[in-house]
């Protein structure tokens, strides 16, 4: 069995600015002599496979904990769809709610937050680490109608070998990542990092991701 790995903080997000550019039309296009293209907005990801599911496996202390404080945040309604239909209006959603989180809310370890190694709770107050920002965005996307069934926890190893929470969301184009450390959208075989374990979606019992080994916490500063 592999050795779970030293976890570290969640970082802060590393907002890629956008630079505008404006292209100044020829006399051609002026004249008419050629027509304007309609802006389309963002095209939907490329369709994929979702992650591999393994066993049951045992959820973090501090996402234990923290259901015992918000049952209601943890149950899982079985009626509910697993997945999401993407669709332009459903990408729009998570990109801006993504997005919105990251910047809102600035980063503080747990140590430092509640005097805890590690503790999942709502940045209420304007501070958190990884697993809080994720568990922020998921509250507002089941706010904006999305089920909270398919917005799942995910424990991962990041792209610099250090313990990380994700958010999940199970779609029918597969499986997208919103993260606090990028405000893209990525579909989680682009994000680099190894999945470990995630909220499964018929109870309690979390599930094993690509067979990755089960670490004990998510992050410790």
């Amino acid at each position: 069995m592999l050795t779970a790995p030293a976890w570290s903080w969640c970082d802060a997000p590393r907002r890629l600015g956008r630079a505008a550019s404006f292209v100044l039309v020829g006399t051609i296009l002026m004249l008419g002599g050629a027509t304007t293209q309609a802006h389309t907005g963002p095209a939907l990801p490329e369709a994929g496979l979702g992650v591999e599911i393994g066993p049951a496996a045992r959820p973090t202390a501090a996402w234990t904990e923290f259901c015992a404080r918000m049952p209601d945040e943890c149950r899982v309604d079985p009626s509910e769809p697993a997945t999401i239909p993407l669709d332009l209006a459903s990408w729009r959603t998570l990109t801006s709610v993504n997005r919105r989180v990251n910047a809102r809310i600035k980063p503080l370890t747990d140590q430092a937050h509640w005097g805890v190694v590690d503790r999942w709770d709502y940045p209420d107050d304007g501070f958190g680490d990884c697993e809080d920002y994720q568990l922020l965005k998921r509250r507002m996307l089941v706010e904006r109608g999305l089920p909270r069934r398919a917005l799942r926890m995910t424990v991962v190893i990041d792209d610099i070998g250090e313990g990380h929470a994700v958010l999940m969301v199970r779609t029918d184009r597969g499986d997208f990542i919103l993260d606090n450390k990028t405000n893209a959208v990525l579909s989680w075989r682009k994000t680099g990092y190894a999945y470990i374990k995630r909220e499964g979606q018929d109870g309690a019992a979390w599930v094993a991701l690509n067979g990755g080994t089960s670490p004990v916490v998510t992050a410790n500063r």
